[in-house]
């Protein structure tokens, strides 16, 4: 990303910040401050924050004392203050901030009671208004710049795809093919896996978060594989469902059931309407082709800095969808002891309100 999208979207939050008469925030999730600032740590449980100063107009970065030369780097800040292991951060944060801080903007799923706690006891004239809300709207719409990176995550993991589909034989255990799998992320050029890699075969495949383990693939099971790769912090999130061998009678009925709801999914994607007219689009039609109770989970979710964000496409969000969201459409049939399917795709809206679906992998019913 260019350095002014970070500028940007920090004088924008300013900007939000006095409107809402809240002299400081501090953000400290890891993902929000690679938002605004362009520098990624996972700091464990060390102190790391980005600070939002209005009465001065300055943001600064308080890193782990070891992240300070990458994040001279990489951060795009006003000012970097290290915090060593063996100093109390929030002190460190009075003393740079003063005790006569009026309100903190917080992000109220990030801050324990232990933090607060901190916070409160440091700086004991402040009140507490909450900014996830806001930072999780900022983040709702991708620029172009995002949705590149997005669509070279996209075009990694669909070769990582191909290539563990073709090394799929019965015998193989679902730990085996989930190694080739993530082996083959970084030979392709992802920083890594967004989430830990789904390989679930037979009845195992009608647990929808299922984990891999060492039951062998055999002749006749269905094979769901849901895996997605980060690439400079944003995410894929894909699943395709295949057959080893043939495919039963009652295979090909589930399979084409989860098919069509994706489809009517996507199709029910405009701009301006509801976001739970996606969701029920799909549970409409697997629900009148007798399969509604084994759908068990929303149809979607957004998709970008994190594989798990706004919006949360369900049947009773009535937000509008709007140009610039970038969500998953995965719906799933999953029927105990036997098996299940799902089918995601990964959707963008662009400026011009056109659904444009970025995952290019076959959908039809593939027999391996």
């Amino acid at each position: 990303m260019a350095d002014n999208i970070y500028k940007s979207r920090q004088e924008s939050f300013k900007n939000y910040l006095d409107k809402e008469k809240v002299e400081t925030a501090i953000v400290m999730s890891p993902v929000n401050i690679y938002f605004f600032t362009g520098f990624y740590s996972n700091p464990h449980e060390r102190f790391f924050a980005c600070i939002f100063d209005n009465r001065k107009d300055n943001v600064s970065l308080f890193v782990p004392a070891l992240d300070l030369s990458a994040a001279e780097e990489r951060a795009n800040v006003d000012h970097i203050t290290t915090v060593a292991d063996t100093d109390n951060p929030y002190a460190r944060l009075r003393d740079v901030l003063g005790t006569h801080v009026s309100s903190f903007g917080i992000e109220k799923n990030m801050v324990s009671v232990y933090r607060y706690e901190q916070i409160a006891d440091h700086f004991p004239q402040t009140r507490f208004v909450n900014i996830e809300d806001l930072i999780s709207t900022k983040r709702l719409k991708k620029t172009d710049d995002e949705i590149q990176v997005v669509r070279k995550a996209v075009e990694i993991t669909e070769r990582v795809m191909e290539r563990g589909i073709n090394k799929v034989t019965p015998g193989m255990t679902e730990l085996e093919l989930k190694a080739e799998m993530q082996y083959n992320m970084m030979v392709l050029g992802a920083d890594g896996p967004a989430f830990d890699t789904t390989v679930l075969s037979g009845e195992k495949t009608a647990l929808p978060h299922g984990h891999a383990g060492k039951r062998k693939i055999r002749e006749g099971d269905f094979l769901l594989i849901d895996m997605g790769v980060t690439v400079d912090g944003y995410h894929s999130d894909i699943t395709r469902t295949f057959v080893v061998g043939n495919a039963s009678e009652k295979q090909v009925s589930m399979y084409e059931t989860v098919l069509e709801a994706n489809k009517k999914a996507i199709e029910a994607a405009k701009v301006g309407e509801l976001l739970k007219n996606i969701d029920q689009a799909a549970r409409d039609y697997i629900q009148a082709r007798g399969y509604g109770e084994f759908f068990n989970h929303r149809i979607g979710h957004g998709l970008g800095l994190e594989v798990h964000e706004a919006p949360s496409i369900h049947s009773e969000n009535t937000s509008l969808l709007e140009t610039g969201m970038l969500f998953t459409i995965e719906p799933g049939v999953y029927i105990p002891g036997f098996g299940g399917v799902r089918i995601e795709d990964n959707v963008y809206i662009d400026e011009d309100g056109r659904v444009e679906v970025l995952t290019s992998y076959p959908k039809s019913l593939k027999v391996i």
